[in-house]
């Protein structure tokens, strides 16, 4: 990429230049994705420095990219409007990439510090260039050829190291260093890694709007919505990779405010087709504001400063709702001034916290201090602070934006606009972005924390929010009404009428949640056939966005608090079976040895357990208890050609019977375990060695037996603890492999006392079961192929 840009600058006095504007711009767009890509696989191993400078780069190289094939088609008239397009954004990178170098200096990262030096160098020098001729587009291109540089030194030191094996490493080339350091002391450490990029962006928004205030541009247009649009799309992104770092409140935050760079980025855009300035609906800015109060004082709670900084924000709104000219005002401008100031501040403190070893305080062991002498609020903590009830997620929970995303597209709908000009009134932002975008990523997050029915429900309403903003406030939905529409809405009511039938068994809270977005449903229909009575459509709205108000605080309560400060509700119909899993069934994390102690306890009772092994979930019970073991025959409905195993934890046990064992037979089992091996071997008098009573005749058939060892330290220390144990795959016969407790849930979890809980599986395959029955005259056979391939048996 910058390679491209020092060609570019070189030869920019050219009469014609060797890459076309245009082409450089699509160039650009092309690499920013791959950077994008590059940077989220290595956030998804750890996050680091790195991490922050490939999100940086692409998020400046796409707004970049779009504002030079903008110039190229012609669509920046006059002689400075490429310069006002481009230079606030060059002078946020500026200073942001600069951030970045300082903290990898600091951090000891010098090849990431120089590649975010030359190019904040580079960007300083075509600033300047823009507004002085004395300065020629060399300076500019020396910058980046710096970066050329620089990376063709790192990767010179990466092909030593791979050809000379290792021996050889240039410095700052060698990545187990870095890997082991990052591992030591970098990394994550206890805030969100990906705050910093986050905060850098709300630079960049904030820097269209200061710099057309302070004068260094001349007007706000057309070239600046790239700018925006980039800063909001990418920072939906760091939304995501936020939930994924397990940062509910500033992924919100984060949410938030790519609303509002979309709705500024609309704003910019809406000129362009119609001569008058777009109108503010002020109400719905009240509320964005009301949000962010809220927001920031649980963020507090987390960490002081962001909360601190989130109130920049509750002043934006005010301004822009006090400006009947939004955006173009001079108010809002000069918020925008103080959130350039303070998002600077802040991203430094997190980017250094991100890539130091020693922390700086966000003044969280304050609040922790305080809340701890308060009996009536305790904050969550531990690492089961995201966990799901019934499984396992990668993300955070998303319900608090999904319902104040709800609350925002509700207010906007109560805005009166002229029927005839809907686009003149700023609404499609909230209702296509907040009501649409930001609720479908809610659902996709919930569906991937296995909430089903929120899940549904969320799109849904995504879905119909996308539609009915572009269609009646694009413009697209005019005086005539159809039938069609009418048809639409009728089918859109059955599906939410559905969700409103189950929600009945989720509790009350979701009940009223989906009853009351079946009013705003019926004012649509209403309105299509032309039947609706005066203000019904505005007190539907009204009653659906309190309702989400509620919802929005109580999920925010509950995300912060033990115990649950606002009440969801108890489910409205309880059905015998439906929850039972609450009461009967418990589920232990597998990491802690007092509930692998606890599943022994219950197993010696009498029990049947599923547990994690070294390839799929099992179902358990104690050789020692025929009782158990019949229980778990019977909860499987066990076909008579798949008897259950046997597994021990050590040859020892059968040490007493070994007389009773061929010299190949048991090399072989000393050979092939511990592993993810099965071997099917002749039935004798070595089963009544292991205590198994009348449990023998539910295990294997009557000619053998399958056993194993298994290659998993919790399920070897379980046997140690129990005995012997009688095993099968958990889950009923002629169904897939279990994978996940939360599988275990779903197939067995009435029928089992308790599921130790190891999230997913290493492995998706099941072992492989091999016939020793004749392994004495020289013949080993296959039941199943599994993990381990026939080869290595």
């Amino acid at each position: 990429g910058s390679l491209l840009l020092a060609v570019h600058f070189y030869s920019s006095l050219q009469a014609v230049p060797l890459i076309p504007s245009t082409a450089l711009g699509v160039l650009l767009l092309i690499l920013s994705a791959l950077l994008a890509y590059a940077g989220i696989r290595r956030s998804l191993r750890n996050a680091s420095l790195l991490v922050l400078l490939c999100l940086m780069l692409s998020a400046f190289w796409s707004g970049y990219g779009v504002i030079l094939i903008l110039s190229g088609q012609g669509a920046l008239p006059g002689a400075g409007a490429a310069r006002d397009a481009l230079v606030p954004g060059l002078a946020t990178f500026t200073l942001a990439l600069l951030l970045v170098a300082v903290v990898g200096f600091l951090c000891r990262e010098p090849v990431l510090a120089l590649v975010a030096a030359a190019v904040s160098l580079a960007s300083a020098h075509e600033v300047a260039l823009h507004y002085s001729s004395s300065l020629g587009p060399s300076a500019v291109a020396c910058g980046h050829l710096l970066v050329c540089l620089v990376g063709g030194y790192f990767a010179l030191g990466r092909m030593l190291h791979f050809l000379s094996k290792g021996k050889v490493a240039l410095p700052g080339t060698d990545l187990a260093e870095k890997k082991a350091q990052e591992q030591g002391w970098g990394g994550a450490g206890s805030t969100n890694p990906f705050a910093a990029p986050g905060l850098l962006l709300n630079m960049l928004s904030a820097s269209v709007f200061g710099c057309r205030l302070l004068g260094v541009t001349h007007g706000l247009f057309l070239g600046h919505v790239p700018w925006l649009w980039a800063a909001g799309t990418y920072q939906i992104g760091i939304c995501v990779l936020s939930y994924r770092a397990m940062d509910v409140l500033m992924a919100t935050a984060f949410g938030f405010t790519s609303i509002l760079k979309f709705a500024a980025g609309y704003s910019l855009l809406y000129p362009t087709w119609q001569p008058e300035e777009p109108a503010f609906p002020t109400p719905f800015l009240v509320v964005f504001a009301i949000l962010f109060v809220v927001l920031a004082l649980f963020l507090s709670l987390q960490s002081p400063v962001d909360g601190l900084y989130l109130l920049v924000f509750v002043t934006y709104c005010i301004a822009l709702a006090c400006s009947p000219r939004g955006f173009f005002a001079g108010g809002p401008q000069g918020v925008a001034v103080a959130i350039f100031v303070a998002s600077a501040l802040v991203a430094l403190i997190h980017l250094y916290y991100v890539g130091a070893r020693a922390k700086i305080s966000l003044g969280k062991g304050a609040v922790k201090a305080l809340l701890a002498r308060s009996s009536l609020l305790k904050l969550r903590e531990g690492p089961d602070l995201h966990t799901p009830y019934l499984g396992y997620s990668k993300y955070a929970n998303a319900e608090v934006l999904a319902y104040a995303c709800s609350v925002l597209a509700s207010f906007a709908l109560t805005a009166t606009g002229d029927p005839q000009a809907p686009l003149a009134t700023v609404v499609i932002p909230w209702v296509v972005v907040a009501g649409g975008i930001l609720k479908f990523l809610g659902g996709s997050v919930a569906f991937a924390r296995g909430k089903t029915l929120e899940s549904s429900a969320f799109i849904l309403y995504s879905v119909m929010w996308i539609i009915w903003g572009l269609t009646r406030y694009g413009g697209l939905y005019g005086t005539a009404r159809s039938f069609h529409a009418a048809v639409g809405i009728i089918a859109f009511m059955l599906f939410n009428s559905f969700i409103v039938f189950c929600s009945l068994f989720l509790n009350m809270a979701w009940f009223f949640y989906s009853l009351t977005f079946m009013l705003i449903a019926v004012s649509f229909l209403l309105d299509a056939i032309h039947a609706l009575p005066a203000g019904y459509d505005i007190a539907a709205t009204l009653i659906f966005g309190l309702v989400s108000f509620y919802c929005f605080l109580a999920a925010l309560s509950s995300s912060t608090f033990e115990g649950c400060c606002l009440p969801m509700g108890r489910p409205i119909v309880q059905l015998s079976g439906v929850g039972a899993g609450t009461t009967k069934c418990l589920h232990l994390p597998a990491r802690k040895a007092s509930s692998v102690k606890r599943i022994a306890d219950i197993l010696r009772n009498g029990g049947t357990c599923g547990i994690p092994t070294d390839t799929v979930y099992v179902l358990v019970a104690a050789c020692s208890r025929p009782d158990a073991v019949e229980k778990a025959h019977r909860s499987k409905r066990q076909a008579q050609d798949r008897p259950m195993s046997l597994w021990i934890s050590s040859l020892k046990q059968l040490e007493p019977a070994k007389h009773l064992f061929t010299p190949l037979l048991w090399d072989f089992m000393e050979a092939a375990w511990p592993s993810p091996i099965s071997l099917v071997i002749p039935r004798g008098e070595w089963v009544d060695f292991l205590g198994m009573k009348d449990s023998a005749k539910y295990v294997g058939t009557l000619q053998s037996v399958a056993i194993r060892i298994p290659d998993c330290s919790v399920t070897t220390h379980l046997i140690d603890l129990v005995g012997p144990i009688v095993v099968t795959s958990a889950n009923p016969t002629g169904e897939a492999d279990t994978t996940h407790h939360n599988q275990v849930y779903a197939k067995l979890g009435d029928k089992v006392d308790a599921v130790l809980c190891g999230g997913p599986s290493p492995e998706n395959i099941a072992s492989t079961v091999v016939d020793c029955t004749k392994i004495d005259s020289g013949n080993i056979g296959f039941f199943r192929v599994g993990i381990i391939p026939k080869s290595q048996v």
